[in-house]
Parts: C-alpha cells; structure tokens; sequence
C-alpha cells in the first residue's frame, strides 16, 4: 500500500514539472490578418507560443476567462509593456519586433506563461 502511495506521489510530481517547466507547445503563426486571439483560462494563456514577422506591426487580442487574480494582467518581458485584463473583455495589444529571437510574456506571478517568436519569414 505505502509503495502504491509513494509511487502516485511520484508520478504526480514529474506531472507537475512537465506541465509547468518541461513542455512547450507548438507555435501558431499569426496569419494575413496580423491579429491573433489569445484566451485566458484554466491556467495557460491559448495559443501559448505565437510566431509573428520581423518589423510588421500585429495585434494579440486577449480575452480573459478565468476569474483568478493571477489572469488579471500580462507583462511583457522585454518589451516593457504590460496589459489589465478585465474578465471577458476582449484587450489589443498592437505590437512591432524589430529583433529576432524570443519575447515572453506571463502573468505577474508567472505561472501564466507565453511567448512570441519574432522571425524574418512567415
């Protein structure tokens, strides 16, 4: 019984790192229209991983769904851009990259987390 418990701790806990720190989901490119919607609920920010162009102008358009104060605003690392997040109101963000590489943004205790990669050809 105990070797049955400890073996479910286990388990739980490589789930948990997985979850938070190990996977990384795949990236959505933002398409022609340069606006992509990002939901806010259960615990992760939807898509997570957005490709945009280099030096165009796009919009990420957040529409928060979860009540927990956590969701209640996003920080752009990097960018020193922050947003409010009001429950179910859709928020725009117009952004432009003028460097390559990755640019995070999470919620201020960042579990929340996402990111934008800034690439020369989409």
């Amino acid at each position: 019984m105990t070797f049955g418990v400890n073996l479910l701790g286990v388990a739980l806990i490589a789930a948990i790192i997985w979850w938070f720190w190990l996977s990384t989901a795949t990236a959505q490119s933002i398409g022609s229209s340069r606006l992509i919607e990002i939901q806010v609920e259960n615990g992760v920010y939807s898509p997570a991983r957005i490709e945009v162009p280099l030096e165009q102008p796009f919009t990420l358009r957040f529409i928060r769904k979860d009540a927990s104060p956590c969701a209640e605003k996003v920080l752009f690392e990097g960018l020193d851009k922050s947003l409010q997040l009001p429950l179910e109101e859709p928020v725009e963000i117009e952004l432009s990259l003028s460097t390559a590489g990755e640019y995070a943004f999470s919620c201020e205790m960042k579990m929340y987390q996402g990111c934008l990669l800034a690439k020369e050809n989409i």
